[in-house]
């Protein structure tokens, strides 16, 4: 969906996508991905044994605190699944070198940058990434009861990270434990926009509210500014919720000169179906495949 230059994103359309081999009665053989936003709802499902991606689901959702009572009718409600990861969007998840985590602190931690509510527990996820330099723990909230939901429900399989998270995993699991040279990748979902620059390390990860092309550009710029990048130069690589003829990657495209969509996590396979759905969509989602 493109996003307006004067309006926000329309309501997110339902969408099921099923590959003839998915055996819903035998959940074992599968781990189930899912990401959920205020909004949103978006799960895919692994056939471990062919690391071939064998089912998608785009859905409407409410807030995260009810989203135990909107999984019942998803893939999410049933359990069973040999693994299960949810990231969860829409919320602070500052970054924190593993060397200075101390476990039973994420309230503390967290609370430098967001404002922890009585419903609300701390969380910390630990990103395992190719490369010593970028052994990073990320800090977020989650309702007390979808944790709750989530353990009694799926017991040890399933494991709680923030959205953006899942998008570093991706973005390092692509480059590998290689040098590359640093670049600005972008990520946009919904009313938000995350921004990463990885060098030989992860040097920039944050979030920000966006509801207009004018919001997307100006983020990028900035971004681009405050890391000494080089917007006729350096190339931006961009997934999401946008199209080539939208008004965001126009209005971006006057801006940074090497602007190009990125696409599908490398080492998953992807069933047939999926082939209507734009390949730089969803790259957050699918590259849960990498995260423990």
């Amino acid at each position: 969906m493109p996003v307006s230059a004067t309006s926000t994103l329309p309501a997110t359309p339902t969408l099921s996508l099923r590959d003839d081999t998915f055996d819903a009665a035998n959940l074992t053989a599968y781990h189930l991905y899912a990401v959920a936003s205020p909004g949103r709802l978006r799960l895919a499902v692994l056939d471990v044994a062919r690391h071939k991606i064998v089912a998608f689901d785009d859905l409407p959702a409410n807030s995260l605190a009810e989203l135990p009572a909107v999984a019942a009718s998803t893939l999410l409600g049933q359990p069973g699944w040999a693994r299960l990861r949810l990231a969860l969007g829409g919320g602070a998840s500052p970054l924190l070198p593993a060397p200075l985590y101390r476990t039973g602190d994420e309230t503390a931690y967290l609370g430098l940058h967001h404002a922890l509510a009585p419903s609300e527990e701390a969380l910390a996820y630990t990103l395992p990434l190719p490369a010593p330099a970028t052994d990073i723990v990320s800090l977020f909230a989650a309702p007390g009861s979808l944790v709750q939901w989530l353990q009694r429900v799926h017991g040890p399989s399933a494991r709680l990270l923030p959205q953006a998270s899942a998008l570093l995993g991706g973005l390092l699991h692509q480059r590998g434990p290689g040098a590359a040279p640093r670049q600005l990748y972008l990520s946009l979902a919904d009313y938000e926009l995350t921004a990463v620059v990885l060098g030989t390390q992860v040097e920039f990860c944050n979030s920000f509210t966006v509801s207009t092309a004018e919001d997307v550009a100006y983020y990028t710029i900035l971004v681009m500014q405050e890391l000494g990048l080089n917007p006729d130069q350096d190339t931006v690589t961009i997934w999401g919720e946008l199209t080539s003829d939208s008004a965001t990657f126009a209005l971006l495209s006057t801006y940074v000169r090497n602007l190009r969509f990125g696409a599908r996590p490398f080492g998953l396979q992807y069933f047939y179906y999926l082939n209507e759905v734009a390949e730089y969509r969803h790259f957050d989602l699918f590259s849960l495949a990498f995260c423990e």
